[in-house]
């Protein structure tokens, strides 16, 4: 779920870096379907579905065919995009939504999160989505996750700058192996529903 501010064709460097995530995933046999969020109409609300041309029950059922979730956010003003908030409220409905089972709808899933920017706070982007993914219901393996940045103040992108990249490119490849890894785990031997 790229969650830049960027509308195609416009270079991402937010995609840029999931890319390496993906094509680790990719590697792994993982089937991928990317969505920019910002070029749906997805109206807000902690609902699956607002009603009269709201796109996001699209992602909903995507949502819910997958066994694996990267969010993919920039930093701004050292916290998530609006974009990955208004994603993210919207995945709250989620919260009470079970399966034949009865467990959340999220249970038995993984997350992880990938973060650019040109200033510091990229654990605290991680952190936050992070934690909403967790409280959604989605587990949340050990470093799964990667970001990019040159500390604080202005400075260049992803896409313009090598700096940084071998570091965030060898950590996207470790997440991606930890979310493979935890998935399948979970395929094996499901969460059960809550007591």
């Amino acid at each position: 779920m790229n969650c830049s501010l960027k509308k195609s064709p416009k270079p991402s460097n937010t995609e840029a870096l999931a890319a390496v995530v993906a094509e680790r995933l990719s590697k792994k046999g993982v089937d991928l379907d990317v969505v920019r969020a910002v070029e749906l109409n997805i109206a807000p609300g902690v609902v699956s579905d607002a009603g009269d041309g709201d796109e996001w029950p699209v992602v909903h059922e995507k949502l819910l065919r997958s066994e694996i979730l990267v969010i993919a956010s920039p930093t701004w003003l050292g916290r998530p995009s609006s974009v990955a908030q208004r994603v993210l409220e919207r995945m709250d409905a989620m919260m009470s939504e079970t399966d034949d089972e009865d467990r959340p709808v999220a249970y038995n899933r993984v997350a992880g999160v990938v973060v650019t920017g040109n200033e510091d706070g990229a654990h605290h982007v991680i952190s936050e989505i992070s934690g909403a993914l967790t409280d959604i219901g989605y587990t949340i393996p050990g470093q799964a996750w990667t970001y990019w940045h040159l500390g604080p103040g202005p400075g260049p992108d992803y896409l313009e700058e090598q700096r940084g990249r071998e570091w965030a490119h060898r950590t996207g490849g470790i997440m991606a192996e930890n979310l493979h890894g935890v998935a399948e785990a979970l395929m094996a031997r499901p969460l059960s529903a809550p007591a």
